[in-house]
């Protein structure tokens, strides 16, 4: 592969070369295509000299409001190579939340995927002077200045490229490791957006760290399904690349579970709460099966999860133990894995604490989670778990080249090559993020223990009581979550005598529930029923019983709607935002507050 690359241009030229005839897959009129290497090198190079026909510069912004697709990673490479800066947005925003991005950011031109997003662009167009171009990359545009369609800017670059090929490597080759790559505008659970941005240095010290853990492969089929907005799949699809494995983009996530079966994936990364949804559907389909299958399934699940230590230090199980793994594996385990396929070797969580039940209960069946762990600002990995280095219910070690150290207030801090250049046109915010001597502050508490980190807590997340006892609400949320019922409970208390949780069911499994029981649920007024509020009472209860004081819950309410990116309830990547649930729900919370007060719970 010659030497090690120095820029995101180098991964690019090193992917293009490789000669393979399936770089990249994405489904097309009901089929699977394959795009050769060398179609991708040539769709990038014109794209970018397109680019620069159209005038952009290097240090211009272009933005890209695209799903994932092979189309997001050629204008990304494009963009890059003419040494200008990406600035990915969530496809999933409204128009009303893609305006002031693209404005801050001062963007030249945008990629758009089809006509709903360009809808959500003409309707703000009028609010960004700056923008001069828009590129469509299916379907056909309005027929006026300043949009034209991926093809045409393909096209528009091909005379150069094949007259001067050497334009392209010249323009690539002045593109150095420093310069800002992009803008990723964090998707903030407080507060407005800030741009991160990131240096073609902070992505390739963390791609080639984080391929020194995670044995990613070149004949490897990677499913790529997190948005590449963000950051922890955009570093994960430029890793792919490193090694050339093939990257399948996913159609979406509705698609997902069909997407799997058609394109039986080696590796993948997904958040926890994609975990969190397989292992309960996993559940609860052992449940359903009749209490001799639950107890073979219990058992085998319990056998899998004594096998965890054996696997994380790497040593052989004892002879009792393998035994029972055998049986266990041929009866329950081997079709947990199964429906992962048969060509799976690993998957990777990050985004989000993932539980450490969860991470065994994987493991245990021999689906190997790596998780890790980092931020926009950190490009993103600070540490990793992978084969032969591995803890679970911790985010693993520091990658290489990267520091960590614990704060005396218990914050994560780190320092090297992987954190950002500042937040664009905000050096205050950028001055109170990394401190003189380089340390970058993340907002998380976590402890160090033989160098594996442990993420406890976000720092503005935790719930100080009336009392002054302090309470983290993660750790207890996962406990929670342990509940068949419980989807993700939201718990709140600050300045409060007592902790209490909004809780968003597990609809499908509370509807499985009230069906066998022959309950009629008005599913609007979930929190009025009382035969449901017995239920969760019962969850409660079982989780209060050997809990401190100051952790148990003594109120809850039920919502009676899952939480959606679109009602702002949750972030892109599925993080909860506290803030405005508290205050979207404030009247809930008191009501919850006084009831428990009234029946002297507390």
């Amino acid at each position: 592969m010659g030497s090690e690359p120095r820029t995101l241009c180098d991964v690019f030229a090193a992917a293009a070369a490789c000669g393979k005839p399936n770089l990249l897959l994405s489904k097309v009129d009901g089929a699977w295509r394959p795009i050769s290497a060398a179609d991708f090198g040539f769709t990038v190079r014109a794209l970018s000299l397109g680019l620069n026909g159209l005038g952009i510069q290097p240090g211009d912004r272009v933005a890209i409001l695209s799903e994932n697709r092979p189309e997001w990673a050629m204008a990304d490479y494009a963009i890059l190579c003419a040494g200008a800066w990406s600035v990915p947005v969530y496809p999933t925003l409204p128009a009303a939340q893609i305006a002031p991005l693209l404005a801050d950011c001062g963007a030249r031109a945008v990629f758009v995927s089809n006509l709903e997003q360009l809808g959500k662009i003409l309707t703000v167009r009028a609010q960004l002077p700056g923008l001069d171009h828009v590129i469509l990359i299916e379907g056909h545009p309005p027929p006026e200045p300043g949009f034209a369609t991926f093809h045409e800017v393909v096209e528009r670059g091909r005379p150069t490229l094949e007259m001067s090929p050497g334009v392209f490597e010249q323009r690539a080759a002045r593109v150095g490791p420093d310069d800002v790559a992009t803008i990723i505008y964090t998707s903030g659970t407080t507060g407005e957006p800030k741009g991160a941005m990131l240096t073609h240095a902070n992505f390739v010290s963390n791609v080639l760290g984080g391929c020194e853990v995670i044995p990613f492969t070149a004949d490897a089929i990677a499913l790529s399904f997190l948005p590449l907005s963000h950051v922890f799949e955009r570093m994960l699809d430029y890793s792919y690349m490193h090694k050339t494995a093939t990257i399948a983009y996913a159609e979406s996530i509705d698609k997902l579970a069909a997407n799997f079966l058609e394109v039986n994936p080696t590796c993948f990364a997904a958040v926890p709460r994609v975990y969190e949804k397989v292992y309960a559907k996993i559940t609860a389909k052992a449940d359903s099966g009749g209490a001799l299958k639950k107890r073979l399934f219990d058992w085998a699940v319990s056998v899998g999860r004594r096998r965890v230590p054996y696997l994380e230090r790497g040593e052989p199980l004892p002879s009792g133990l393998a035994g029972r793994a055998r049986i266990a594996d041929a009866l329950v385990l081997k079709k947990i894995r199964g429906a992962l396929g048969n060509r799976f070797r690993f998957a990777v969580s990050g985004g989000a604490p993932l539980s450490r039940d969860l991470a065994e209960f994987f493991v245990g069946a021999g689906v190997m989670i790596y998780e890790g762990y980092g931020l926009t600002e950190t490009s993103p990995v600070i540490c990793v778990n992978g084969p032969g280095r591995m803890r679970l219910g911790t985010v693993g070690r520091p990658i290489a080249g990267v520091e960590v150290r614990i704060a005396e207030d218990g914050e994560i801090l780190t320092r090297g090559p992987h954190i950002m250049k500042g937040y664009f046109h905000k050096p205050e915010a950028t001055a109170e993020a990394i401190d003189r001597e380089g340390w970058f502050h993340t907002g998380d508490i976590g402890e160090l223990r033989d160098g594996f980190l442990s993420i406890t807590d976000r720092k503005k997340d935790l719930i100080v009581l009336a009392g002054g006892k302090k309470a983290a609400p993660q750790p207890i949320e996962n406990e929670l979550k342990k509940s068949p019922f419980v989807a993700l409970p939201i718990v709140v208390g600050d300045r409060q005598k007592f902790l209490a949780a909004l809780i968003v069911p597990n609809f499908e499994r509370l509807r499985q529930w009230a069906e066998e029981g022959r309950l009629r649920v008005d599913w609007s007024a979930l929190d009025a029923h009382p035969d449901v509020r017995k239920l969760f009472q019962a969850e409660i209860d079982a989780y209060n019983a050997d809990r401190p004081h100051h952790e148990q819950i003594r109120a809850f309410a039920l919502l009676p709607s899952d939480l959606t990116v679109e009602d702002g309830s949750i972030t892109p990547t599925l993080k909860v935002k506290r803030r405005i649930l508290e205050s979207r729900y404030g009247a809930l919370i008191e009501q919850m507050y006084a009831a428990a007060q009234r029946s002297h719970v507390a």
